[in-house]
């Protein structure tokens, strides 16, 4: 019977999340590179890294609210498009039914921490027993970024250019970022050393492809 409560609020939980996204999006005119697509890709790559750790950590079945809460509403605060923590405030009220107060406070801290810029100047936050589920959080969404398309689409909503400009503007973002993001050693877990090799190699390929137009 105990499971069966924590399965459905769970699903009751990331039902909620969705519909913060698609709310947010809409109502900030976030463009489709950040919204609710780019949510499920995040969401999907954060239930693989955390299914193929949780073997050998069991502590993160405590943690699996967090991570996901934390996967689907990252870019729901996101500097681009509105207040940071306004954004970050609005998301832990609108999922606070589902989740205890301490639990929220770890999802903003993964939020306000995890994206390539801020680690670049920051580094990691220390965050104890959370520490893990801050890393699934973070790798799923550098694992989102190989794809060249999504941020194509960025630079053109953004800029409001043309898809040539965008597309010169891409290669260079895959460049200095995102096809370093390996040899910058980013990546912690297991499945993420091994997705992001195969992702890395696809965009690479897809670069070439694009280069020709």
């Amino acid at each position: 019977m105990k499971l069966m409560k924590t399965a459905i609020s769970l699903s009751t939980l990331i039902n909620h999340a969705f519909n913060y996204v698609v709310e947010t999006t809409k109502l900030h005119n976030i463009d489709e590179s950040h919204g609710l697509k780019h949510s499920m890709e995040v969401f999907g790559f954060a239930k693989r890294i955390y299914e193929s750790e949780l073997a050998n950590n069991q502590i993160l079945e405590e943690q699996q609210q967090i991570i996901y809460a934390a996967a689907i509403g990252h870019d729901m605060c996101d500097k681009k498009y509105m207040n940071e923590s306004i954004g970050v405030s609005k998301y832990k009220s609108y999922l606070s039914e589902f989740m205890i107060h301490k639990d929220l406070e770890i999802v903003e801290k993964i939020i306000s921490t995890m994206s390539y810029s801020k680690v670049k100047i920051n580094g990691y936050p220390d965050l104890g027993e959370y520490q893990l589920a801050y890393h699934i959080v973070r790798e799923a969404d550098l694992l989102a970024a190989y794809d060249i398309d999504r941020c194509i689409m960025f630079t053109m909503h953004r800029d409001n250019c043309k898809y040539s400009e965008s597309l010169k503007e891409s290669f260079e973002l895959f460049n200095y970022r995102i096809l370093k993001m390996r040899s910058d050693r980013l990546f912690k877990t297991k499945y993420s050393k091994k997705e992001s090799l195969k992702l890395h190699k696809k965009a690479k390929k897809e670069i070439e492809i694009l280069k020709i137009l």
